[in-house]
């Protein structure tokens, strides 16, 4: 196991790594596997991107992100500005259905509600957001409404995750009930734990999934 020196050093290293992100503006401290990020950033994607960086370090159980997104002449933006950039975006997207997708900008917020069929529609419309300049943050409020009849095949999900190369060998537990799937066990790494969430919403039917997954390091 990492000690807390050793540990911040791997992020403050996997943060360097990133070419959006400079050691200068994040702040990195580390204490029994829980790593706490600060500073101030001119981008909602830097922020994102440092937080990110740090959970795919092997060893951060936890993080607890506290960055700051400050925007200056450059990047500052109305919220009609952002508004209006958005729609555009959507328009470039052939996944993203707009017509679905609901959005409201205040003070630099961008909050996304309406209803989508898949996950992953979900994701592409943060993502597509997330790089606009002169957004402060994104609340996801996107609800998946599931067009599939289908019921939720457990051993699907549980042969999807065992013949993954990155998870395959870990301790995961699926229990499903009605539309919902829950992942408990443990893992060793965030980005673990993000792939047994992905996988698990590519089964048809899924309308939530609740990963109680815990990062732990293998002794």
């Amino acid at each position: 196991m990492k000690t807390n020196e050793e540990l911040q050093r791997k992020v403050i290293e996997a943060i360097n790594w990133e070419p959006l992100l400079s050691a200068a503006e994040i702040g990195v401290a580390a204490f029994d596997g829980i790593v706490t990020l600060t500073g101030c950033v001119n981008s909602y994607a830097k922020k994102e991107e440092a937080e990110t960086a740090a959970k795919n370090v092997l060893g951060v159980k936890v993080v607890v992100e506290k960055i700051e997104v400050v925007l200056n002449d450059k990047t500052q933006k109305s919220d009609n500005e952002i508004a209006s950039e958005i729609i555009n975006t959507f328009k470039w997207h052939w996944d993203i259905p707009n017509d679905r997708v609901q959005v409201k900008v205040e003070n630099g917020w961008v909050t996304l509600t309406g209803s989508l069929e898949w996950n992953y529609q979900k994701e592409e419309v943060k993502k597509a957001v997330s790089v606009l300049i002169g957004i402060k943050g994104i609340i996801n409020n996107i609800m998946i409404i599931s067009l599939s009849k289908d019921r939720i095949n457990k051993k699907d999900i549980e042969d999807a995750i065992e013949r993954n190369k990155i998870i395959g060998n870990t301790a995961i537990t699926v229990e499903v009930l009605d539309n919902a799937v829950t992942l408990k066990g443990t893992v060793e790494s965030w980005f673990q734990k993000n792939e047994a969430s992905r996988l698990a919403w590519k089964a048809p039917g899924v309308l939530e999934v609740k990963n109680n997954l815990q990062v732990e390091l293998a002794q």
